[in-house]
């Protein structure tokens, strides 16, 4: 790595990486693309892109979300007005379902979500513990499934799990109102 000591070129380094990464970044991610070898001088310019942000963007943020990691994303309020406009969701729609299924269902067990979903469930749930959306805990030789703070903080829900359940509820009696079989609304969809 090539240590950078202009400071401007350390900033949009930090900006290209936040921007393009497309997921939470760890401040060690965030050190090393800034080029400044420096935790404390990263620090510091990371808080000043963060001020700059919020005063000149008034649809976008940089979060610190609650492992500490940071990200560059869309206000919550904003997307269901853009969701047309993304080229790109977050997630594949079955990773997507995956997870709505289990803010619906939780806490859930692995098994049941096999039989539900079927055994892509496994790729799944390996990349929403990677991005930290869920959690697992081993109760006997069952593993229970719930999903986290981090889930809640970038999909942009507020309020307790039964809050989130009865949006849910809401959401899907609405769509079983237009369908025959009723499928939780995707994570994003929430709000």
């Amino acid at each position: 790595m090539v240590k950078v000591d202009n400071l401007d070129e350390a900033t949009a380094r930090i900006e290209a990486a936040l921007y393009s990464a497309g997921r939470p970044l760890r401040i060690e991610d965030i050190v090393r693309a800034s080029g400044t070898e420096s935790r404390t001088k990263t620090m510091t310019l990371l808080e000043s892109i963060m001020k700059k942000t919020k005063s000149a963007f008034k649809g976008l943020e940089i979060a610190i979300l609650p492992d500490g990691s940071y990200v560059m994303q869309l206000k919550p309020e904003y997307s269901s007005t853009v969701k047309r406009y993304a080229s790109k969701p977050v997630l594949p729609n079955a990773t997507l379902k995956t997870l709505s299924y289990i803010a619906y269902m939780q806490p859930i067990a692995s098994k049941q979500l096999v039989e539900t979903r079927g055994s892509g469930v496994y790729a799944h749930l390996k990349e929403l513990r990677q991005l930290d959306y869920i959690t697992s805990q081993n109760v006997g030789r069952m593993k229970i499934f719930t999903t986290t703070d981090k889930f809640q903080k970038y999909f942009g829900i507020q309020g307790d799990v039964e809050d989130l359940k009865q949006r849910l509820f809401s959401k899907v009696r609405k769509t079983a109102s237009r369908q025959s079989t009723p499928t939780p609304p995707v994570a994003s969809e929430v709000n």
